[in-house]
């Protein structure tokens, strides 16, 4: 299976447990890879055979700036649905990473994969 791979994604979103945390769009920082349905842009070369990765980043950035979660996990969730539903991959893994959010920590995150339901 082959995949495409969206390394740091910087994205603005508001995301936090306090309200007052969500009062302020903050940077969160996206790794992605993507299933892809099948391989046959590899040979024809058309992105009509492809997920359109600037589709899928455009995507994630008007959803994320519209919406707010309070936990990382959701909005990683609400990240792999999108891509499976919208975008009909077969599986999607997610590394999302809230960085400096604490005091001698680079950054706080989590990393999920989802799969098609059969």
């Amino acid at each position: 299976m082959d995949t495409i791979f969206l390394s740091e994604v910087k994205v603005e979103t508001r995301l936090g447990v306090p309200d007052w945390e969500r009062l302020t769009p903050q940077t969160i920082i996206l790794d992605i890879e993507i299933g892809m349905p099948h391989s046959s842009s590899c040979q024809t070369d058309a992105i009509e055979d492809t997920i359109d990765y600037g589709q899928v980043v455009t995507r994630i950035r008007k959803t994320l700036k519209e919406h707010s979660f309070k936990l990382v996990e959701a909005l990683a969730e609400h990240v792999c649905q999108i891509i499976l539903k919208e975008f009909g991959a077969p599986w999607v893994k997610i590394k999302v990473a809230k960085p400096g959010i604490l005091p001698g920590l680079k950054a706080l995150g989590v990393m999920i994969e989802r799969r098609q339901k059969a």
